[in-house]
């Protein structure tokens, strides 16, 4: 192996698994000057980035020893062990460094690093945080967790993906950070719905409505509102500084609006019933963020 630390355009990088987004990451590993080698199941789909100059190889075990870091991004961690336990493919990982972007679990994720290390290999477990098409550019980062001296000696390369945040030693960090993140889209998500059901009722342009008034709403209520409700999920002191629940649930004008406009209330409505019972409980002088407590009780642990 020729690679050394800061010499990042000399490393050899290999690519297990070429779906959209495993395509996505080789190719920026080429357009960066990487050395790569790519395998997947069905042999034809590496015919492209072959043609950009990535090697094929046959089987894992031949993909995983021609690389210094061995990137794996296949469907799930089920689908992991097999790989490693191809004919040749445990032997080969002594000395590399595993980086694994498959979606899974934090348990799934010490469970596989426990696997590698006691193959030889030092292991990162990633959480990408963008769509193949924006791999390589500004606005993708991806999430690490694992061994940091693998972290801090392959960075430049992992930097060719996307901007790299290190997490911790601690697998697991990754993925439930990934999930934590999904979340909050999904969120979004169900509240953009649930907005878009609304002004449609009534006759409304949604592209406008969310390009002209309900993005600038969500930028300013995410600027102002959600580090100050992070700040009282980690102190346990969820003061209103604004409107408190008891005022929020005094009276139900979303649900009654969106039932009389025959819009569910499936999105909305399990907040809603949080609120109102945090509210029941006594903490009606609080901020919306108390509910946090409903949903993880402080000292509740995993």
């Amino acid at each position: 192996m020729e690679h050394s630390v800061g010499n990042a355009a000399r490393t050899n990088v290999s690519v297990l698994g070429l779906g959209d987004m495993g395509t996505a990451l080789a190719a920026a590993l080429l357009a960066a000057g990487h050395r790569v080698t790519v395998w997947n199941r069905t042999a034809r789909k590496a015919d492209a980035l072959v043609e950009k100059g990535a090697r094929r190889a046959l089987t894992p075990a031949e993909a995983i020893a021609a690389g210094e870091v061995v990137i794996v991004c296949i469907l799930d961690y089920a689908a992991v062990g097999p790989l490693l336990a191809d004919d040749g493919a445990g032997e080969a990982l002594k000395g590399r460094v595993v980086v694994n972007v498959t979606n899974g679990s934090p348990a799934e994720a010490r469970e596989l690093a426990e696997r590698v290390s006691g193959l030889g290999a030092d292991y990162l477990d990633g959480g990408i945080m963008a769509v193949p098409e924006i791999i390589g550019q500004p606005q993708a980062f991806v999430l690490y967790s694992g061994a940091e001296v693998a972290f801090r000696a392959y960075r430049e390369v992992l930097d060719a993906f996307a901007r790299s945040v290190y997490l911790g030693a601690d697998p697991g960090l990754a993925p439930l950070n990934d999930l934590a993140l999904l979340s909050g889209m999904y969120g979004m998500f169900g509240g953009f719905l649930h907005a878009a059901g609304l002004v449609r009722s009534a006759g409304g342009n949604v592209a406008e409505f969310t390009r002209e008034l309900l993005v600038p709403w969500l930028r300013a209520m995410a600027d102002s509102q959600l580090p100050a409700m992070a700040e009282q999920a980690d102190s346990g002191d969820y003061g209103a500084t604004g409107s408190n629940l008891a005022m929020q649930v005094s009276h139900d004008a979303i649900g009654d609006v969106s039932r009389a406009q025959g819009v569910s209330t499936e999105l909305f409505g399990p907040l809603w019933e949080l609120m109102k019972r945090r509210v029941a409980d006594g903490h009606g002088a609080e901020s919306v963020g108390g509910v946090l407590e409903l949903v993880h009780p402080r000292g509740g642990g995993a």
